[in-house]
């Protein structure tokens, strides 16, 4: 008889994991640490384009693996990775240090985009309790706003007194503590059922027509992942350029960091209440007022030369936290098991696309009229997509 193993506890796991992966202070100093041990901007832009490449090259693939071999397995991959890259960093003092820091990264990023979402939603099953991902996914995201939150006023803190390298050192216990904890995950017994149900292993190109065959046969699974894909594109550059917008308004540097715990402070009753909001509106409805929301934010950023731009900014982060438990729990609940980590990293893949392809059309526009073309530009793509949205989601988003 087959004894499957008891996945509920997987859950607290989970939220310790989330808070230990985030507890990261040596993010705060980043720029400043590589700058001591002679990383130029041309560099820093190289190891960028490293990053995107093999993040783009692994995203999908990293997502069959883990529906083959297991998503805990590759939850410790992406643990095992982020304490090489501080344990490296700690040493590195040549550029091809740094090269091989962030080809790491980009595994455990890709590794994790996809096993994580795919792990917790098996277990839920496991119990009966697949209802409650979105909530539970609200708040495994609350718990990462919260201890990046407390990473970033702990780290200056720290670096000031202790200096910077020893952000890196808390940076290497955490993510070891991570990487221990992933280790007592159970794998979903569903993963085994799967696993067990078929002599031979599903091949690796199946896993991709499959994927593409499941999207392609639910056209509202599409839509909903492609308004959180244009959504938590917009939200990325409020992440990168909110500090270029406050200087142009003429916020002093001195509150930068009380804005950056506030941007993320907003995401969290979004994060913790999408859930509920879904069950009394729905996901289409819901999902329309977000991205219309967020297009109307960022044509005020786009307007705003004050400090009224700084309430458009809240207003967007806070409709921005709802959107991944929305799109995540819509399209996991329509996903197959076998397949679900793979389908995840879509999702993440589709995501960086949108981001890359945005990005063209924010550069030339800020280019010509400064942020705040770059952010009416953004308004025009997600008033777009909104129209869109609300013209072809009346019959097949429920």
């Amino acid at each position: 008889m087959n004894i499957l193993p008891n996945v509920l506890p997987n859950i607290g796991k989970l939220y310790a994991i989330r808070f230990f992966h985030s507890l990261i202070p040596a993010y705060v100093i980043e720029r400043l640490y590589w700058e001591e041990r002679g990383m130029t901007i041309p560099l820093v832009v190289y190891a960028e384009i490293i990053y995107a490449a093999s993040n783009v090259l692994l995203e999908v693939p990293t997502g069959m693996i883990a529906d083959r071999w297991g998503r805990k397995r590759m939850l410790m991959l992406a643990a095992a990775m982020g304490c090489l890259e501080f344990l490296i960093l700690l040493y590195a003092s040549e550029f091809w240090h740094f090269a091989l820091v962030v080809f790491l990264a980009a595994i455990g990023s890709s590794a994790a985009s996809g096993a994580g979402d795919a792990l917790l939603y098996d277990s839920l099953r496991s119990a009966g309790r697949e209802g409650a991902f979105e909530k539970i996914l609200g708040r495994l995201n609350s718990v990462d706003i919260s201890s990046t939150i407390l990473a970033a006023l702990c780290g200056s803190l720290l670096a000031g007194r202790y200096g910077l390298e020893f952000n890196y050192w808390i940076s290497l216990g955490s993510m070891l503590i991570c990487l221990a904890v992933t280790f007592t995950l159970a794998e979903p017994p569903s993963a085994y059922r799967e696993e067990q149900a078929v002599d031979r292993p599903m091949p690796m190109r199946t896993y991709w027509t499959a994927s593409l065959r499941f999207f392609r046969r639910n056209p509202g699974v599409r839509l909903v992942v492609l308004s959180g894909m244009v959504t938590g594109a917009a939200i990325n550059f409020v992440d990168e350029f909110w500090q270029t917008y406050l200087n142009r308004v003429g916020v002093p540097v001195v509150y930068f960091g009380l804005v950056s715990a506030a941007i993320f402070l907003c995401r969290l009753p979004g994060n913790l209440l999408a859930y509920k909001l879904k069950e009394v509106f729905g996901y289409r409805t819901l999902l329309s007022v977000v991205t219309a929301g967020v297009a109307a934010g960022f044509l005020v950023l786009s307007l705003s030369r004050g400090f009224e731009g700084l309430a458009a900014l809240a207003f967007v982060c806070t409709l921005g936290g709802m959107i991944e438990p929305l799109a995540s729990g819509y399209l996991h609940h329509r996903a197959d098991s076998s397949m679900r980590a793979t389908i995840g990293s879509f999702q993440s893949l589709g995501e960086n696309a949108v981001v890359s392809i945005v990005g063209i059309g924010f550069g030339y526009f800020s280019s010509k009229m400064d942020i705040f073309g770059g952010f009416g530009f953004i308004a025009v793509v997600a008033f777009a997509f909104w129209i869109g949205f609300s013209a072809t989601s009346r019959k097949v988003v429920r």
